[in-house]
């Protein structure tokens, strides 16, 4: 979240709504001069009460679009279908691949050699709306969780506004339960095809493999 209130993006970043009243986020978003607001699901006795409470403050500044950003909780259908088309959220994995939690561990334990991470509209089925774009990243012999985790967190916070500029410009949009382009904006050069390892360049650092798709 803290990356995306400093990304720039083409939106005006109405309100920062959590579930943690204690959570960081919501003093660097106050402090930016953002509005602000907690819903406490501990407060709430079913995930129905929480999911209407937290519908009612991020309604209240009618936001055309509802991004997701370390939100860690389930959302019930009823919600999901309320902003059907206007949420999204990023996860940590080229999904498809490894969806849930855990997943540098899921990549490292598949011995997969790129990982990355995907932007993607919310939808009922958790971690599998369409995608929008996704980031690799190479996964190396020595990496353990941390270090693929930071390496893909660099990833996220590259995809992550571009993806979302992309949707405030009115350039992409979920329609019939897919992912529809009002044009393709990448195409060609030299990174259409990854390879990791690489035989060219075995050291190839992020910066060769990381890159915004589509």
């Amino acid at each position: 979240m803290e990356a995306l209130l400093g990304a720039g993006l083409p939106a005006e970043i109405c309100a920062v709504v959590s579930n943690n009243p204690a959570a960081r986020g919501l003093a660097t978003a106050s402090a930016r001069g953002i509005a602000t607001a907690a819903v406490d699901h501990r407060a709430h006795s079913s995930r129905e009460a929480f999911d209407a409470a937290l519908a009612a403050a991020l309604d209240a500044c009618r936001p055309d679009l509802v991004v997701l950003a370390g939100f860690m909780r389930i959302l019930t259908p009823a919600f999901v279908g309320r902003y059907a088309g206007r949420m999204v959220n990023i996860h940590p994995s080229l999904l498809p691949s490894f969806p849930g939690l855990h997943t540098h561990r899921q990549a490292l334990s598949a011995g997969v050699r790129i990982h990355g991470c995907t932007v993607h509209f919310v939808t009922a089925q958790v971690d599998a709306g369409p995608i929008i774009a996704q980031a690799a990243v190479p996964v190396f012999p020595e990496d353990g969780e941390e270090a693929l985790a930071a390496r893909v967190l660099k990833a996220e916070h590259r995809l992550y506004p571009a993806a979302l500029a992309l949707l405030a410009e009115g350039k992409v949009r979920m329609e019939g339960g897919r992912t529809v382009y009002a044009s393709f904006p990448v195409k060609g050069g030299p990174a259409e095809t990854i390879l990791s390892p690489d035989p060219v360049s075995a050291n190839s650092d992020i910066e060769a493999l990381a890159r915004f798709t589509p």
